[in-house]
């Protein structure tokens, strides 16, 4: 029974870390391309939040459960398919910080232009295609994090 607790908490972390980034992204791109300031300021503070309030805590519980799981199943973690899912979800992380300062910069200076009635900085869109081609490694590693996770091949190479 705690098996499946367990792996029903990992399912449910990693629907909450996928769709909040998957969610929040489209979200954010389409207030930015836009071009309401009032939007895009809203966004900016929404998606900052939804990281610190679901993908934080997902994040935290997914190679938490993961290992648990892995234990209780007595699976290696030198595991073909085990290896490559915890470098693919290190590959999203490493993806996912530098994400997470652009947010707080995008976030504070949406908030600068929307109070005074300015134009956003260019640096703002600079920002935010980084933000952008940074989400596109981080959701292919997860993609492919999930297939793993699904097909569990015997044989990776």
């Amino acid at each position: 029974m705690i098996y499946l607790c367990i792996k029903l908490l990992h399912i449910l972390s990693a629907t909450v870390l996928f769709g909040t980034g998957l969610g929040t992204a489209f979200y954010k791109w389409h207030s930015d391309h836009h071009g309401d300031l009032a939007g895009i300021h809203r966004a900016n503070q929404t998606v900052v939040l939804a990281d610190w309030v679901f993908t934080t805590p997902a994040i935290v519980v997914q190679p938490l459960t993961g290992l648990y799981l892995l234990h209780i199943a007595g699976i290696p973690a030198s595991t073909p398919w085990v290896f490559w899912a915890f470098v693919l979800y290190g590959i999203a992380g490493a993806c996912w910080l530098p994400v997470v300062w652009l947010q707080l910069k995008m976030r504070d200076q949406a908030h600068e232009a929307y109070l005074s009635g300015m134009h956003l900085p260019e640096r703002y869109f600079s920002y935010a295609r980084i933000w952008f081609w940074l989400g596109v490694p981080a959701f292919i590693a997860m993609v492919l994090t999930f297939a793993l996770m699904v097909i569990k091949p015997a044989q990776l190479f």
